[in-house]
């Protein structure tokens, strides 16, 4: 089963909020099995366009896990703090598995 990620862009308006949204977070994502991969305030764009002041990437033991803790009553709570604080775009997607090489 691949990993699951969640990946957020993050345009803030309020740091002060978004401070508040990160220990309130923090614990959730804790209770949730998250590993914080990547937290970056100046990604370096490529190509075309990207939203956002801060891009976080989160993994998750697989794409259940990540959405359980996307909806689950900790990070709940934790939510309306970020969605006051900054406009977000947020995605989970599938780890890559390579196919299994035929035996």
């Amino acid at each position: 089963m691949p990993k699951g990620y969640v990946i957020l862009t993050e345009s803030i308006k309020d740091p002060a909020g978004m401070d508040a949204y990160s220990r309130a977070a923090g614990a959730s994502m804790a209770e949730g099995g998250a590993s914080v991969l990547a937290v970056d305030g100046r990604p370096q764009l490529l190509e075309g366009e990207w939203h956002g002041d801060r891009t976080v990437v989160l993994e998750f033991e697989s794409v259940e896990a990540a959405r359980a803790w996307y909806e689950s009553e900790a990070y709940g709570r934790a939510k309306p703090l970020r969605q006051a604080a900054a406009d977000t775009n947020a995605v989970i997607i599938a780890g890559f598995e390579p196919p299994s090489r035929g035996a």
